[in-house]
Parts: C-alpha cells; sequence; structure tokens
C-alpha cells in the first residue's frame, strides 16, 4: 500500500500546479521510501534503471530540458515573436503548425514534436498572443478554446499524418487485423488510402481554425 504513496504525490502535485520535474522526483522518492528503502537506495535504483534501459529512458531527457527553458522565459519570448509579427494571426499559426506536423509524421518523425516539446512551450503561447492582439479583451474562456485548439491541431496533425508512413504501429495494427479477416494487403497500400484521410483532414481542421479568425 505504501509503494502507492508516489502515485498520490503525483495526483496531488499536478492538480496544484507545482513544478513537474520536482513533482515527479518527489513521487519516485515517495515510492521508494514507502517501499521501504532508504534515500539513498532510492537514487541507486533510478541510476540502475537508467542504465538498464537507455534506450527508452533518452525520449525523456527532453523534459527537464524544456522545464529549464521554460524557466528562462521560452514561452514569453515566444509570445513576443508574435506580437511583433502582423500577420501571424491565431488560425493561420496552427494551420501552419498542422501542415508542419503532418509532414513530418507522415515520414515517420512522429516525436519531433507533441504537447510537452512544442504545444505547451511554444504553440500555445504563441496562438494566444495572437489572439490578444486581435482581441485585447479576450477573457479566461477564449485563452482555455485557444489552449485547446492548439492541442487539438497537435493530435488531429500527428493522427492523420502518422498513417502514410509504413513503419507505424496502426498500420500493422490494420494489416495484421485484415489479414486475420481473410484480406490481404501490403502496408503500402494502407498508407497510400491514408493519404486522401490526410488531406480531408486537413482541409476539414484547417477551415475550422481560419473560422476562428473570421469569428473576432
Amino acid at each position: 500500500m505504501w509503494p502507492l504513496l508516489g502515485l498520490g504525490i503525483l495526483i496531488i502535485g499536478f492538480a496544484l500546479r507545482i513544478n513537474p520535474l520536482l513533482v515527479v522526483v518527489a513521487a519516485a522518492f515517495g515510492s521508494g521510501i514507502g517501499a521501504g528503502l532508504t534515500p539513498v537506495a532510492v537514487v541507486a535504483a533510478l541510476g540502475k534503471a537508467y542504465n538498464g534501459s537507455r534506450y527508452v529512458t533518452v525520449p525523456w531527457l527532453i523534459l527537464p530540458v524544456i522545464g529549464m527553458l521554460e524557466r528562462a522565459g521560452l514561452r514569453e519570448r515566444a509570445r513576443q515573436i508574435v506580437g511583433d509579427m502582423a500577420a501571424a494571426t491565431t488560425g493561420r499559426l496552427l494551420l501552419v503548425y498542422m501542415i508542419f506536423r503532418q509532414i513530418t509524421s507522415a515520414v515517420g518523425l512522429t516525436a519531433i514534436a507533441g504537447h510537452a516539446q512544442t504545444v505547451r512551450p511554444l504553440l500555445a503561447p504563441m496562438a494566444e498572443a495572437a489572439a490578444e492582439r486581435a482581441d485585447p479583451a479576450i477573457g479566461r474562456a477564449g485563452r482555455m478554446r485557444v489552449r485547446a485548439m492548439a492541442a487539438a491541431t497537435d493530435n488531429i496533425g500527428m493522427f492523420f499524418g502518422e498513417d502514410i508512413f509504413l513503419a507505424v504501429a496502426s498500420i500493422l495494427l490494420i494489416k495484421g487485423f485484415l489479414e486475420s479477416q481473410g484480406i490481404i494487403v501490403t502496408p503500402l497500400q494502407l498508407s497510400v488510402w491514408a493519404i486522401p484521410t490526410a488531406i480531408a483532414a486537413l482541409l476539414i481542421h484547417g477551415a475550422r481554425l481560419l473560422r476562428m479568425d473570421r469569428r473576432r
């Protein structure tokens, strides 16, 4: 039961919006101490786990880097850059990001962007800055809508873009399911059929993004 203490620390920490890195480290120590380990043993266990699965943990190294950049003013700088660009509207900015997300996902670069790497520290602040310039009286509901649309744009761009890539897990899953039903298709055929869907998603969600600008 006590090893679950770390889970409680995670929930409370994120609910109170405390620094994520601090919350995760505190949760690790909470679970370790709850399991009967000393603080030194917890650090040793973390180091051993890292050495044993470095290929898994390498992508997570970006998270503390992003946290440090945010602390150094990354979000404020991103807002300032968009604030100086008169042609950058919320809809146009998100549309350009969606095209970038779909293209990179289509060639297998799904981890090149994401909520932690780009949406929270860069895309959402930029979109908010553009919305504030268009409507200085924008309220909390408006800000939340812009943030939600930024997150949704990342999801839609990656979801419909990655299906074009041959080696993505969803293509292999579809191929395996169809084969179990007696339908033989190649991954290339599935990828080709994913292109019209990706184009339709770009047109539909792109129209929604541009409509955000006309509503103001």
